[in-house]
C-alpha cells in the first residue's frame, strides 16, 4: 500500500484507489504528519503528490513534474528506481528538483528568488512533510506534481483562505477575502482556470500510478 500525502480532499479523491491510500493535510504542515503516522501501518512507500506552483519558468500550467529530490528545511532524495519506473509510465513529465514550504508561494518576484537560491522548479506544502515522514520511517519516497501556477503569475492573496482544516474548500472564506479587497478578482479567476488545467492532467496520470 502507497500512502499517497495530498494538500486537499479533492486531490486525495483523484489519486484515491486499490494501491493507494491519500491523506489530506489540508496546508497544514502538523496535521498532514499527524495523519501520515496515523495512516502508516502496511505502507510500504511515500508519495507527495498534487498540485504546486512553478519556480523555473520554463514550466507551464498542467506540465507534470517527477522529483529528483526534495529541499526546504532539509535535503532528502527521492527513490531512484521508484522515480524511474514512474518516468516511464508519465513519459510527459520532467524530473527536477522540488521544493517543500509551509507556506504558499504567492509573488512571481518571491519564486525567482527561490529558483534562484535553491535550484528547485517547483515548490508545494506536501513533499518536505512527505520526506521527512519517509526518511524517518525508513520508506521509499517519490513525488509526482502538477503544476497549477506559472513562475510569473502572482496569485491573489485570496487563496491562502481557500482550505479547510480537513482539506475541504473554505468557500465563505475566499469571499470574504475577496469582499476586503475586490480587486483581486481577475487574478482569483484565472488562478481558478489554472487550477482547473492542472485537476485535469492529474485526473489524466492518475490511472498510470498503479505499482
Amino acid at each position: 500500500m502507497i500512502l499517497a500525502a495530498v494538500g486537499i480532499l479533492r486531490e486525495a479523491r483523484i489519486v484515491q484507489g486499490p494501491h493507494i491510500n491519500a491523506v489530506a493535510g489540508g496546508g497544514r504542515s502538523d496535521l498532514l504528519l499527524e495523519r501520515l503516522a496515523a495512516a502508516a501501518p502496511g505502507a510500504t512507500g511515500v508519495l507527495s503528490i498534487g498540485l504546486g506552483g512553478a519556480l523555473d519558468p520554463q514550466l507551464a500550467v498542467g506540465d507534470v513534474v517527477i522529483a529528483s529530490e526534495v529541499i526546504g528545511d532539509g535535503r532528502w532524495p527521492t527513490d531512484e528506481a521508484w522515480s524511474d519506473r514512474l518516468a516511464t509510465a508519465l513519459p510527459e513529465a520532467r524530473r527536477a528538483v522540488a521544493y517543500g514550504s509551509d507556506k504558499m508561494i504567492l509573488k512571481a518576484a518571491d519564486k525567482a528568488i527561490l529558483h534562484a537560491e535553491t535550484g528547485a522548479a517547483l515548490a508545494d506544502m506536501e513533499s518536505h512533510v512527505a520526506a521527512r515522514f519517509a526518511a524517518g520511517r525508513g520508506l521509499p519516497l517519490t513525488v509526482v506534481r502538477v503544476v497549477s501556477d506559472a513562475a510569473f503569475t502572482d496569485l491573489p492573496r485570496a487563496v491562502t483562505c481557500g482550505l479547510t482544516p480537513d482539506g475541504g474548500m473554505n468557500l465563505m472564506g475566499v469571499l470574504a477575502a475577496l469582499a476586503a479587497d475586490p480587486k483581486q478578482l481577475p487574478a482569483l479567476i484565472r488562478a481558478g482556470r489554472d487550477a482547473e488545467t492542472a485537476f485535469r492532467a492529474l485526473q489524466a496520470l492518475a490511472p498510470r500510478l498503479t505499482p
